[in-house]
């Protein structure tokens, strides 16, 4: 990761880079089909959350919005700063702060399938109709263990 880019933590109530989460997650969501929501609930799960960000030069490229219970609502990472490990670090951050890590993604969604199960996250169900468009969803889970705490650590490393 290059040494100019610079990771903030939004604490719950706060939402500070609301509005560029939202510019980050509109523009993937228009260009890859992914990442839909509306704004109003968008804007109230980020304010409930712990948001880890990344920024360049003061451009937000990637974020992540963590529930209490270490289940990730949102991950975000700007296509043109995909492949730098941003993505893994987000959640190390969250592994950090969690035991166990949860989350939805679209069955669809390839690219994010193949990045979680890179990360060793194993889907646990499938749920129709799961997204307001009545996209379906797989639960996926990335459990405590020393080999999580192992893995974590070295992608925080990287």
């Amino acid at each position: 990761m290059s040494v100019n880019i610079d990771s903030r933590v939004v604490g719950p109530g706060n939402d500070e880079y609301v509005d560029a989460a939202w510019a980050l997650k509109e523009k993937i969501s228009q260009a890859e089909g992914v990442l839909k929501q509306r704004r109003n609930f968008f804007v109230d799960a980020y304010r409930r959350s712990t948001v880890y960000c990344y920024l360049q030069e003061g451009e937000l490229i990637g974020f992540t919005a963590v529930r209490r219970d270490g289940y990730i609502l949102f991950l975000a990472v700007s296509p043109k700063c995909r492949g730098q490990g941003i993505g893994k670090r987000l959640v190390g951050h969250v592994a950090e702060d969690h035991n166990t890590i949860t989350c939805h993604a679209r069955t669809t969604n390839e690219n994010a399938l193949q990045f979680y199960e890179h990360l060793g996250f194993e889907i646990k169900r499938r749920i129709d109709n799961y997204y307001e468009d009545g996209g379906d969803a797989y639960y996926l889970r990335l459990g405590s263990s020393a080999r999580l705490t192992d893995r974590i650590s070295d992608l925080i490393r990287r």
